[in-house]
């Protein structure tokens, strides 16, 4: 029988009820996340600990440790529990037996690919919007950052049942798109870029394609009507080329939501109708403002300006709107450092149309990310200009480096990427790490198979040695690991958790065979321990593909 940190958590779970029951109590209530297991420090304090006995030793008004003794008592009757011992206040540690903590591993080769998936999110409509850059240049670094972090958590959302939909959010309504069709026509015409335009080598790129692609003369056209070619065909390109550098980033999205839309369908002015309908809508100095301040906000907003324009926020209002419209329970916007500021706002709007801030609305903020070579910070992209771009990160240490590197720490920390540190095909490089240890389990089944070793035997009982029972607490704890990632929108720890199991099945290989020695029989060991291999390479490669991350077999 498996015992598996969420089967214990359950178990424990109907002991405390049983020790609340007991004392009458019936208005504190206990969930599942209460009773949570941790990973002890010291593996001579066990495989499992809880502190609930000193969580409702206050509430309950007795001593935390005679609660833990109470509730140890009931955890000794757990199958496959070998031990319990009740440490310092209160501390319940947990010891397995062999056979139990050892038959997690053929669980985890039977479920393959379905191993740490969960039901956080089960049935849930998740809207993740990311990247999102304006069709106006190749996509910077911050952008590639979003990319990769935006698609892995996409990816553990899935994991965890939620029903996502990716979703991109086509700036094509403002004045970004008019400055870099100004830029387009100033390099057809041979002159200066505008001084709030576009440069670098991109725009003449994207400007001789406009000139091939249009099948009528440019040059008689007048320039108000020539600036309308290169708005239409340069956003185009521009779009697609964008779409390619995401697809070979291996990012693609299901919806490509056009703000246009927004303005033509009368999304805006629906929206308007209901916050006015609300009671939320005034007019003051020729304009019509949402009074956002009723909601936290530092000052109202401007949604219709006095000239007629719709004001910024008008497209936000329609947009979430539009997205709760389509069904989405959850909604999740991911944004650069530069807006902190949106966040107030969004969350007044989120307020004023009825729903749960934070909980049907959420803005990420990601910090910025900075490559760095010999310990020089990189500037300059020859094809931007200005910034480095997502090809010059690819190009620079490739797919599989790049999204690791971007998604291995949270996004609340202002990232640095060290070029050559991602290029080393060492154990400091920690994607080759990962990615070896991986590509290690499948050389030691060929290994194994050449030497007539299978897994036509499994005993559980026989990982006895110390690293087999470290490795085999590592990848229990693959589940809670996904679900925590999901909940705290933090992918970076799926990456953490890769390492660290990378490092403890290096250890286990180093004092494990799996493989007989010389002419020694082929035993129950051999073939079990065969299981254990397999199962590491399971979670290694379940792990990574979360990560959208290639989990090779050969390296």
């Amino acid at each position: 029988m498996t015992v598996t940190p969420a089967e214990l958590s359950a178990q424990l779970l109907t002991i405390v009820d049983g020790a609340l029951e007991r004392r009458g109590e019936s208005t504190l209530t206990v969930g599942i996340d209460d009773v949570s297991l941790e990973r002890p420090k010291n593996r001579d304090h066990g495989d499992w600990a809880s502190n609930i006995a000193m969580k409702l030793a206050k509430p309950l008004g007795t001593n935390p440790r005679q609660l833990a003794d109470e509730l140890a008592e009931g955890i000794r009757s757990i199958h496959g529990v070998a031990s319990v011992d009740v440490a310092g206040p209160g501390f319940i540690n947990v010891t397995l037996d062999a056979a139990a903590a050892g038959a997690l591993a053929k669980t985890i080769v039977e479920e393959g690919a379905a191993f740490g998936r969960g039901t956080l999110y089960s049935g849930v409509r998740i809207n993740l919007e990311f990247v999102s850059a304006n069709p106006t240049g190749p996509i910077h670094l911050g952008g590639v950052r979003w990319a990769a972090v935006g698609d892995s958590l996409a990816r553990i959302f899935d994991a965890v049942g939620g029903e996502v939909t990716r979703e991109y959010y086509f700036n094509d309504h403002g004045l970004q798109i008019d400055r870099f069709a100004r830029s387009l026509l100033a390099s057809y015409l041979v002159e200066p870029a505008p001084e709030d335009g576009y440069g670098g080598q991109y725009i003449s790129e994207i400007k001789d394609r406009v000139v091939a692609a249009f099948p009528d003369d440019l040059a008689v056209m007048p320039r108000d009507q020539q600036q309308e070619v290169f708005r239409a065909y340069g956003v185009d390109f521009m779009f697609a080329d964008i779409k390619k550098s995401l697809h070979d980033f291996g990012v693609d999205f299901d919806v490509y939501f056009h703000e246009n839309n927004l303005h033509e369908s009368g999304d805006v002015e629906r929206a308007i109708t209901r916050l006015r309908d609300n009671g939320h809508i005034f007019e003051a100095d020729s304009a019509t403002w949402f009074r956002s301040t009723d909601f936290g906000d530092d000052k109202d907003r401007v949604v219709i300006k006095s000239d007629g324009e719709a004001g910024y926020i008008s497209g936000d209002l329609a947009y979430y709107l539009n997205k709760r419209e389509r069904g989405y329970e959850r909604n999740l916007i991911m944004l650069g450092a530069d807006h902190h500021g949106y966040v107030r706002r969004l969350m007044a709007m989120t307020s004023a149309f009825g729903d749960e801030p934070y909980v049907n609305l959420e803005i990420l903020i990601g910090q910025m990310v900075n490559l760095v070579k010999d310990g020089v910070p990189q500037r300059m992209s020859k094809r931007a200009g200005t910034v480095v771009v997502l090809e010059d990160l690819v190009e620079a240490v490739g797919v599989d480096a790049a999204r690791y590197a971007l998604v291995r720490s949270s996004i609340d920390q202002q990232l640095d990427i060290d070029l050559d540190l991602l290029t080393k095909r060492t154990n400091d490089n920690p994607v080759f790490y990962v990615q070896y240890a991986h590509a290690r389990t499948h050389s030691v089944a060929r290994n194994a198979a050449a030497s007539g070793v299978d897994r036509s035997a499994f005993d559980a009982s026989l990982l006895t040695h110390e690293t087999e029972s470290t490795l085999l607490g590592v990848l229990a704890e693959f589940p809670r690991v996904v679900t925590q990632a999901a909940e705290l929108r933090e992918p970076h720890r799926v990456a953490r958790y890769a390492e660290e199991l990378a490092g403890n099945y290096h250890r286990w290989y180093d004092s494990c065979r799996v493989t007989p020695l010389g002419d020694e029989p082929v035993t129950d060991l051999h073939r079990t321990r065969l299981w254990l291999n397999d199962a590491t390479g399971t979670v290694l490669r379940n792990a990574l593909g979360l990560l959208g991350v290639s989990a090779p077999e050969r390296m």
